[in-house]
């Protein structure tokens, strides 16, 4: 085990940034000097911006998004079409599609997805959440937007399986070559799923 280069205050620090996806310990400790740095310009606010997130962001019993009320804000927007829902697996997706502005629908954020080997099985999921959703009448279309996975593709089926009673239009993001990919640059899979997907022009 290292040696501390700091006392028990600032290694603490840097443990906990340590843990956060795409911070390793180095990043950490170049991370834990800026914020001690310039404590006034970025440590207090951080704290206290840290302090009412864990006071007041919650999850939303309706869609799973997080927000600081509930229902959240896209569940409440009037403007929002209520008949799309758009199914995702974890919130950061929810919000690459509404960088994109790809539609203006409502969500419903499962929680991950269905991965044996992991543990993580249908109970883990808000599958059955999205079921009593759709039961519930409103809904005509399912957009099933999650990533294209073994497990993705394995959660897609069972919701897919899940709704066969109900009358629910599912629909899937289209799968194959990205604006501006170059076809030598791609791999099979991606290839293979554009060409059966493929659309008349």
């Amino acid at each position: 085990m290292p040696k501390p280069i700091a006392g028990p205050e600032i290694e603490r620090l840097i443990q906990l940034l340590a843990r956060l996806p795409g911070l390793g310990p180095r990043s950490a400790r170049r991370a834990a000097l800026q914020l001690v740095k310039r404590r006034e310009q970025l440590l207090r606010p951080l704290a206290e911006a840290m302090t009412v997130a864990a006071e007041e962001v919650r999850l939303c019993s309706n869609c799973g998004n997080i927000d600081t009320r509930d229902p959240c804000t896209i569940c409440t927007d009037p403007n929002r079409d209520t008949a799309v829902v758009i199914v995702v697996e974890d919130v950061s997706d929810l919000w690459a599609l509404e960088r994109a502005k790809a539609l203006n629908a409502r969500y419903h954020v499962l929680g991950g997805v269905l991965s044996p080997l992991d543990g993580v099985g249908p109970d883990d999921l808000t599958v059955a959440r999205l079921v009593e959703r759709v039961a519930e009448g409103g809904i005509e279309e399912l957009v099933i937007a999650v990533n294209a996975t073994v497990e993705g593709q394995t959660t897609a089926h069972y919701i897919i399986d899940q709704l066969a009673d109900l009358p629910v239009r599912i629909t899937r993001l289209a799968h194959g070559v990205p604006v501006g990919g170059e076809l030598d640059y791609l791999d099979e899979g991606t290839l293979l799923a554009a060409m059966r997907t493929r659309t008349r022009i």
